[in-house]
């Protein structure tokens, strides 16, 4: 968290206004088989073409049917997914008010 902050901080200071992407995984201890999500993807993906499923349908159809096909480990993962984001980014946020406590003339 702390050196996310970091960049957070320099890039305020340097004036960029684009984005940061942090890439957040799911917890070892969480995380769901990735052989068996792999698998249950490829049977949704294949089930939604033959069913001609298309458009702002595919995400939920595919999300529910890899749900299925998992037993819910991909549903339950992707909540701990979720969770840990939460967690990270609220510690990020409190590493980044504690630099601007340290330097309250830098512009972060």
């Amino acid at each position: 968290p702390g050196e996310a902050a970091a960049l957070v901080a320099a890039q305020r200071q340097l004036g960029v206004s684009s984005g940061i992407v942090l890439g957040v995984p799911v917890p070892d201890d969480l995380a769901a088989e990735a052989a068996v999500v792999e698998e249950a993807t490829r049977k949704a993906l294949a089930e939604c073409e033959a069913q001609g499923v298309k458009g702002n349908e595919v995400t939920p159809f595919l999300l529910k049917r890899i749900n299925e096909l998992t037993g819910g480990e991909s549903l339950r993962a992707n909540i701990a997914l979720v969770k840990n984001n939460c967690k990270v980014g609220a510690e990020v946020a409190v590493a980044l008010a504690a630099l601007q406590k340290r330097s309250p003339a830098a512009k972060l």
